[in-house]
């Protein structure tokens, strides 16, 4: 079965076609600043091999479906129904979705739900303090990044040679941390929306609510200005006053508010991995993946500054210098820290696989 995987982000597109169960990839692409992405679907490449299946690492579906499914009205509604928690994700989703309905009218389409991995967080890791009727409706504890969590928590296995204890650190444009105990998600720092947990780049991460609804209040914004700002104009880049808050461009300005972004960004992730390691009854691994965790040396290094106390002693030379997944930890640390590449579409593919074949 030939399984293309769509990659949507905010502003990209990547793409696999992989033959299933080999898992060998037959064509492979990338668009960047991607502004339509009807026009960014027919342009990917098949490399001359037949789809089979299309499947998407959506979003968020609510309670209902927190797992992987086949594409029908039910999928769409509820996707229509979270685009309030997640408009810069669920949206795009709902275009890919339209427009291979029209080009590929036979193939079947499946939703493999960001939030599936994160289904065995113990109910006092997921509720909120809200009022039953919010929590009826849906207002529970998510989380997202599900593929790639998963991916990094099988990939860290592997390398490291047994299940272990492990934070996952999902760091890019959109960032998210997990606590992974032997490969069960027990916590993570993305809730209700993608919006929360970690500093983004243009997304702000956790707020008081009540910090809303006093600017609310005292400028008279309506929800869609509140939303417009914080989803396009907070995160590192209301921090830094750089638009579009990508850390390289922090890390070449070199000022202080450049700087404070930088900072606040490393302290979450140091306080997020002590109080996982506090979850989890120890720790055993770090790993950092994503455009700035995989690529970002500065940024590990600053993420892990203070950390020794927990068994973390990042290598300097592996930690600068190095390529392709690896261990940047000295051989003598306590705790394994690594970077590493992920890998969501093979994660999403395996998931339809299964569902499409009932395996």
């Amino acid at each position: 079965m030939h399984i293309l995987v769509p990659n949507l982000g905010s502003t990209s597109l990547k793409y696999q076609i992989l033959e299933m169960p080999a898992e060998q990839v037959l064509a492979r692409g990338r668009f960047e600043r991607v502004r339509d992405y009807r026009e960014a679907i027919a342009q990917i490449g098949t490399a001359g091999a037949p789809v089979d299946a299309v499947a998407f690492k959506a979003v968020h579906g609510g309670p209902r479906y927190r797992g992987t499914f086949v594409i029908d009205e039910g999928v769409i509604a509820a996707l229509e129904e979270f685009l309030p928690a997640a408009p810069a994700h669920n949206r795009i989703y709902l275009t890919a979705i339209r427009a291979f309905r029209e080009s590929m009218p036979a193939v079947p389409l499946v939703a493999a739900f960001e939030t599936e991995f994160h289904a065995t967080t113990v109910p006092h890791a997921r509720e909120y303090g809200v009022p039953r009727a919010w929590r009826e409706a849906g207002v529970v504890k998510y989380g997202f990044h599900g593929a790639s969590h998963q991916c990094i928590a099988e990939r860290v296995t592997q390398m490291v040679g047994r299940p272990v204890r492990l934070v996952s650190c999902h760091l890019g444009g959109s960032s998210s941390m997990c606590a992974i105990d032997r490969g069960r998600s027990v916590d993570t720092t993305m809730g209700f929306s993608p919006q929360s947990g970690l500093e983004n780049a243009t997304r702000h991460g956790d707020l008081d609510v009540f910090a809303v609804l006093f600017m609310m209040q005292r400028c008279g914004w309506d929800a869609a200005q509140v939303s417009r700002q914080l989803a396009g104009e907070g995160g590192l880049a209301g921090l830094s006053n750089i638009a579009g808050g990508d850390v390289r461009d922090l890390e070449a300005a070199g000022t202080p508010e450049a700087q404070l972004a930088l900072d606040v960004f490393a302290y979450q992730v140091r306080k997020t991995i002590g109080a996982y390691a506090a979850a989890m009854g120890g720790l055993d691994a770090v790993a950092f993946t994503g455009g700035i965790g995989e690529n970002s040396a500065r940024l590990r290094s600053a993420c892990c500054q203070g950390l020794e106390f927990l068994g973390l002693c990042l290598d300097r030379a592996r930690n600068e210098d190095g390529q392709g997944d690896r261990i940047i930890s000295t051989d003598q640390s306590p705790v394994a820290v690594l970077a590493l590449a992920t890998n969501e579409e093979l994660i999403v593919a395996r998931r339809a696989y299964r569902i499409l074949t009932n395996s």
